[in-house]
C-alpha cells in the first residue's frame, strides 16, 4: 500500500488531483484508515490512474472519463468520441499552424524594415481588362481571413472556365472593396481575364474598369508573405507625395505549383496628396 502521497509521487500527479477523483468516484482510494482518515492506494491502481489522465489529455470531461472506465459506453461510442476528438484536435493544429504563418510574416515585415528595399514601385496607368470572376466576403482585409476565402472562389472559377471549354484563360485579377457593413469585412473577387463574348453560367463576366493612376510594386513568392512588399507600397506612396485611392489589386503574373515561385504586381490606385 502507498500513502497519498507516495501514489501522487509515483503517479506524477497531486494530492490535491487524486482527492478530487476520490471525492467524485472516480478513483476511490484502496483503503481509509478509520481513526485517522488517511487513504491508501495499491500500485494496482496505477493503471486506472494511467487511463484517467490519458482520456483527460484527449480533451475528455471526467464525467466521460468516468463512463468510460466503467464500461458505460460501448466500443462504437468510445470510437465515436475518439473521432471526433481528434478533429477537434486536427482544426486545432490547423490553427495554429496558420497563427505561426501569419507571426512568420510580421516577422519578416519587421526585420525588413531597417534594410533599404531594392523594390522597384512604378506609377503607371492599369488598363480596363474583361474578366470572368466569382466573389464572396471575408471578414477582413487580413491575410487569416482572406487566404479562406480566394483560394477556393479560384478553384471554383477555374473548374467552371474549364467546364465551359475555356482554355488558355488568365491572367488572375484579384480585387477588393469594402462590403458596405461597418464592420472591416471586404467583397473578394476572384477574375481571370477572358476574351471577348465569353460566357459562363453562374460566373459573372464584364469589364474591370481601369485605373488611371496606380502605383505598382512586383512580388515575387507566395501571397502568404506579401507583407513585406505591400508595405514598401505603401511607405513609397506616403513618403512620394501620394495617397491611396482604394484597396490594391492583385495581377497574378506567373503562377507555378510552387506558390514560393509566384509572381505578382501589387496595383494600389493612387491619388496626389
Amino acid at each position: 500500500m502507498f500513502t497519498i502521497g507516495d501514489f501522487a509521487r509515483h503517479g506524477r500527479v497531486s494530492v490535491r488531483m487524486l482527492r478530487h477523483y476520490d471525492a467524485i468516484g472516480l478513483l476511490r482510494p484502496a483503503r481509509v484508515d478509520p481513526h485517522t482518515g488517511y487513504r491508501f492506494y495499491a500500485a494496482d491502481q496505477l493503471s486506472r490512474l494511467n487511463r484517467i489522465i490519458a482520456l483527460k489529455d484527449l480533451g475528455f470531461t471526467l464525467e466521460q472519463v468516468g463512463a468510460v472506465l466503467e464500461e458505460r459506453i460501448d466500443a462504437e461510442g468510445l470510437r465515436g468520441m475518439l473521432r471526433l476528438r481528434r478533429a477537434e484536435l486536427e482544426a486545432a493544429l490547423a490553427e495554429a499552424r496558420t497563427r505561426l504563418d501569419r507571426v512568420g510574416a510580421r516577422l519578416r515585415a519587421i526585420e525588413s524594415e531597417r534594410r533599404m528595399s531594392t523594390q522597384e514601385v512604378v506609377v503607371k496607368k492599369i488598363p480596363a481588362v474583361r474578366i470572368a470572376e466569382l466573389s464572396a466576403v471575408a471578414a477582413s482585409f487580413g491575410p487569416q481571413d482572406i487566404s479562406p476565402v480566394i483560394g477556393p472562389l479560384y478553384d471554383e472559377l477555374c473548374c467552371r472556365l474549364g467546364d465551359a471549354g475555356l482554355t488558355g484563360f488568365g491572367p488572375g485579377v484579384a480585387y477588393y472593396e469594402d462590403a458596405g457593413r461597418g464592420d472591416g469585412s471586404v467583397v473578394v473577387h476572384a477574375g481571370m481575364t477572358v476574351p471577348e463574348g465569353t460566357e459562363v453560367e453562374g460566373v459573372l463576366v464584364h469589364v474591370l474598369p481601369g485605373v488611371e493612376e496606380a502605383a505598382t510594386v512586383v512580388h515575387h513568392g507566395a501571397m502568404d508573405d506579401v507583407l513585406p512588399t505591400a508595405q514598401t507600397l505603401a511607405t513609397w506612396i506616403d513618403v512620394n507625395g501620394y495617397a491611396s485611392a482604394g484597396y490594391t489589386r492583385e495581377l497574378y503574373l506567373e503562377c507555378p505549383e510552387d506558390p514560393a515561385r509566384w509572381v505578382t504586381e501589387l496595383q494600389e490606385p493612387v491619388v496626389r496628396a
